[in-house]
């Protein structure tokens, strides 16, 4: 594991955190491979208000590896792309993943996907996915509905 890009990253969400993010410091005391990230919704949005946590969790491939992504908590969003387990549909989280992205680019992704969504809903297989799944969302084989994960 690449301890320094971790820290790296991990100052740079404390310090510069994308709009409607905090990092639960509390998650980090103990840890450094497992973040919660506090999130709320963005203003004039269907999730204007809402409080929301990402769990991040770092393997030791990391950034080779994408982190293991997902909502937590007692408030999942209901939307198109996110199973009421709290595991989202999103590419960078899988086959799309790179080195080059990071934690701050990942939030900025699911604020945009949040964002643009115009109806609340969840994804069509919600019932029979969240029966079947891994606990790992990364162990998922997506097969993406659309285009916008």
């Amino acid at each position: 594991m690449n301890t320094k890009r971790l820290q790296k990253e991990l100052l740079a969400l404390q310090n510069d955190p994308p709009p409607g993010m905090t990092l639960n410091e509390k998650s980090v005391q103990n840890t450094i491979t497992q973040w919660i990230v506090d999130m709320e919704g963005a203003p004039g949005t269907l999730y204007e208000g809402e409080k929301f946590q990402l769990l991040f969790k770092f393997s030791s491939r990391y950034p080779f590896d994408s982190p293991q992504v997902m909502f937590t908590g007692e408030n999942i969003p209901v939307h198109p792309h996110v199973y009421s387990n709290g595991h989202i549909c999103l590419s960078i989280l899988t086959e799309d993943w790179s080195p080059a992205l990071s934690v701050q680019s990942v939030c900025l992704s699911i604020i945009s996907m949040l964002s643009s969504c115009k109806e609340k809903r969840r994804p069509p297989d919600n019932s029979f996915y969240v029966r079947t799944c891994n606990k790992n969302p990364k162990k998922t084989k997506w097969w993406y509905h659309d285009d916008t994960c």
